[in-house]
């Protein structure tokens, strides 16, 4: 198994040192370990948090690469903040190194961050979910290079609501266009366990998604924790692995020099 989505401490948010979370995935038995540090230009107020020495991260990646071989296999990737506005400035750093993985996450929205809760502030679920939806809409439209959507349904993790929920019936339409264009454009679509440590009920996006993107056509599944720490790493994948088989996946699938490789679940 692989974790597709794992934060060091080349990521501002996490102190975690990438051999402990190598180490963490070699005892769980896992086949390889993706890190996706952040890459989030003009996060609102934090914008140095989320920028990187991409050259030491490059270079401490392949590094491990090498120590670990036949051990474990360890992966470079980097999820990339993306906003309308920083595009073409993305896309130069994504171009530049030769990551296995590139996920696509869209944490601002109108330049307002998701995490502190600004952006649900003054607006209705209903507003503030069918917004978000149409930006993540627009961003995967206006950038192209990335292998899966990172937490298709964020909103939730952050929204400032009794009831988070995102039922794939009330906001059809929005999803059916998400997930379409990823099918469209060979795009993989990650489920992500870290709403669970929010209190989530289901991993993101949950089953309905899930198997929305299955009817869809949609092949490409990516078992992800987001983890920051390394007690999350490989969080509930026994859980998602049955979900996803149910939801009518035969494979997992990871990126290996920007292709997806497939393993049997």
């Amino acid at each position: 198994m692989y974790d597709c989505h794992v934060h060091s401490s080349f990521s501002g948010d996490s102190n975690m040192d990438p051999k402990i979370a190598i180490n963490t995935a070699m005892k769980l038995g896992f086949e390889g370990i993706s890190f996706t540090d952040h890459l989030d230009i003009d996060y609102p107020d934090y914008d140095d948090v989320f920028m990187i020495d991409f050259d030491k991260y490059s270079e401490a990646m392949d590094r491990l690469k090498r120590d670990y071989s036949g051990k474990i296999k360890v992966l470079k990737g980097i999820e990339v903040g993306i906003q309308p506005h920083v595009i073409e400035e993305s896309n130069d750093i994504v171009k530049k190194y030769d990551f296995d993985i590139v996920i696509g996450s869209i944490h601002v929205v109108d330049k307002t961050d998701l995490h502190n809760g600004d952006f649900c502030r003054n607006k209705s679920k209903n507003e503030a979910y069918l917004r978000y939806l149409e930006a993540v809409l627009e961003c995967i439209n206006l950038f192209d290079n990335f292998d899966i959507l990172g937490h298709i349904d964020l909103i939730r993790r952050y929204g400032c609501y009794d009831d988070k929920t995102l039922k794939l019936d009330d906001f059809k339409d929005r999803v059916d266009a998400i997930l379409k264009a990823l099918v469209e454009k060979g795009k993989g679509l990650e489920v992500n366990t870290s709403g669970f440590r929010y209190n989530l009920d289901s991993p993101m996006p949950d089953y309905e998604i899930i198997k929305r993107y299955r009817e869809l056509k949609g092949e490409i599944i990516c078992t992800s924790s987001d983890a920051h720490t390394p007690e999350y790493i490989g969080y509930k994948f026994d859980y998602v692995k049955e979900l996803v088989k149910n939801a009518g996946f035969k494979y997992t699938a990871h990126f290996e020099n920007r292709k997806p490789v497939f393993t049997p679940i």
